[in-house]
């Protein structure tokens, strides 16, 4: 064979195996339920002023009704009062750190989801670019030892999930995702219904599309949490766009927020760039290091 057909011989054979590559994905791709687009959440009557509840099935703040602990009931209680003296709400808060899970499957900016045979993805640009990994491709839960040094926890938590095929028809409908392994502090919502400091939280979702209707997704969501005095369950839905060519938002926090935690106090950034009081009779933050003041 000479030297012009050994090159043919190389082309041909990579262009079939490209071709190859290309329809088996083509077919995995059509074993999965259509995700693409922008999802924004299905605002419903009890979102007011803002405030976005973690069950939007009922009114935010006490009519939440979350099921929580006499502790966890008396730090929810410091944080609605908090909330009526001005301070702001407690995602994103001061601090510019993530919501995490559950807050961020509220979706309080459009979400993204990113499907491929072993993992998928949801981003949601808000504090930072938050891309939540849901590994499908069967792996185990990490070893933990007793300090979780194989585990590396996060305010999105590490999450597993399986396709499963309810109606037997060879193609997939539901994505069921278990989380756990996180890092705070979080909280379900704005009004400061907190989660467990201990970080031992474990979710559960099923997300799906709506039979009736291809562009509405829903998400039940379980939440167990030792700040819970039982497993508090939730049904959240998003709306795909109408929009071919949507416009993603960017939200960078530190232009954003115009709040700052100095200790255990959040004072407001005034337009002038001086800080202000949240509250009433709230003290100014120390001076003693700056030269001159005290």
């Amino acid at each position: 064979m000479n030297h012009k057909n050994t090159i043919a011989t190389i082309a041909t054979a990579a262009a079939l195996c490209l071709t190859s590559a290309l329809t088996a994905q083509a077919f995995e791709d059509s074993q999965y339920p259509n995700l693409k687009g922008m999802w924004t959440r299905v605002v419903g009557p009890n979102e007011k002023d803002g405030m976005i509840p973690f069950d939007p099935s009922k009114p935010p703040g006490r009519g939440q009704q979350a099921p929580l602990t006499p502790e966890y009931q008396k730090i929810f209680e410091a944080n609605l009062k908090e909330l009526e003296l001005g301070v702001p709400g407690t995602w994103p808060g001061p601090s510019c750190l993530p919501p995490g899970l559950p807050a961020q499957m509220t979706a309080y900016n459009p979400m993204e989801i990113v499907v491929l045979p072993n993992i998928t993805y949801i981003r949601v640009d808000y504090i930072r670019e938050t891309r939540r990994r849901i590994y499908t491709d069967g792996r185990p839960w990490p070893q933990v030892g007793t300090k979780q040094g194989e585990v590396e926890e996060g305010f999105d938590g590490t999450s597993l999930g399986k396709w499963i095929d309810e109606n037997s028809d060879g193609k997939f409908d539901v994505l069921e995702v278990e989380t756990r392994y996180f890092k705070g502090p979080r909280h379900f919502d704005l009004s400061g219904i907190p989660l467990h400091e201990d970080n031992e939280t474990v979710i559960k979702e099923r997300i799906y599309l709506d039979k009736a209707d291809p562009n509405l997704l829903h998400n039940d969501m379980t939440v167990e949490d030792n700040a819970l005095t039982r497993p508090w369950t939730v049904k959240k839905s998003y709306r795909r766009s109408a929009e071919e060519f949507p416009q993603w938002p960017e939200h960078i926090c530190v232009w954003e927020v115009k709040t700052l935690r100095i200790g255990d106090e959040v004072y407001m950034i005034g337009e002038d760039g001086r800080l202000a009081p949240t509250k009433k009779d709230q003290k100014a933050p120390s001076l003693q290091y700056f030269p001159g003041q005290r």
